[in-house]
């Protein structure tokens, strides 16, 4: 029986405690850990991604799971990397079928053009971030997918945040896990790492605000100063 260490916060479901989930998987805790895993990062967003992988490093501490703490990172890395591939591919494949329809009223071709050029300027930052961003990180999936971005990009940086967030996770949950105020306060400090993870895209979306409103400006003073020209009327 795995050690009860962690704490859920009242009006999750009772399978949203990783605790929970990681007992019940029993002897087949690995495989079960990998399978949330890949969900999370393929299909369906809601899942304790952040919270498992963090119990899952403490109970290694503990020996409750038994699996050396290298090998689990190395397998739930993989699950979040096969995932994204998933993910990616079916936004791939899915897209086309969705926006077919050109008069569709929430599908349609130019949300793909400003995806796809989203993508091509912010992809690579926001598929490291994205992953440590609940919900952000499967929707990511379909939106490199369905905007067509570069796979040898998409993949590149699939590899280093899911290096970074799987196998990093783990690890601090195997480091800090067994200091009683993180035990004890799990959900907050994953709440707290949600909205830190959040505060570089905030950033970035407010600098790429100021500067079109800028460019706006700058470009309403041009047209100003442009002398007009007097119509002949005759």
């Amino acid at each position: 029986m795995l050690a009860a260490t962690t704490t859920t916060l009242a009006l999750m479901p009772q399978w949203f405690n990783p605790e929970y989930l990681l007992t019940k998987f029993g002897a087949y805790v690995i495989i079960g850990l990998c399978l949330v895993i890949f969900i999370e990062s393929s299909i369906f967003p809601v899942l304790p991604g952040d919270s498992l992988l963090f119990t899952a490093g403490l109970f290694v501490a503990q020996g409750s799971i038994q699996t050396p703490l290298w090998l689990v990172c190395l397998v739930v890395t993989l699950a979040a990397l096969l995932g994204n591939v998933v993910g990616y591919f079916l936004g791939y494949k899915v897209g086309p079928a969705l926006f077919r329809r050109p008069d569709s009223r929430f599908f349609k071709q130019e949300y793909v053009d400003k995806t796809h050029a989203f993508l091509e300027k912010h992809g690579p930052k926001a598929v490291v971030l994205a992953r440590f961003v609940p919900f952000v990180r499967t929707f990511i999936t379909w939106i490199a997918g369905v905007g067509r971005m570069d796979p040898r990009k998409y993949f590149t940086y699939t590899v280093i945040g899911g290096i970074a967030w799987a196998a990093g996770i783990t690890a601090l949950g195997h480091l800090l896990g067994n200091i009683p105020f993180i035990r004890t306060n799990i959900e907050a400090i994953f709440i707290l790492i949600v909205l830190v993870s959040v505060i570089p895209l905030v950033v970035e979306w407010a600098r790429n605000r100021r500067n079109r409103s800028r460019e706006a400006e700058s470009s309403a003073e041009v047209t100003q100063q442009i002398p007009r020209v007097p119509r002949d009327d005759r």
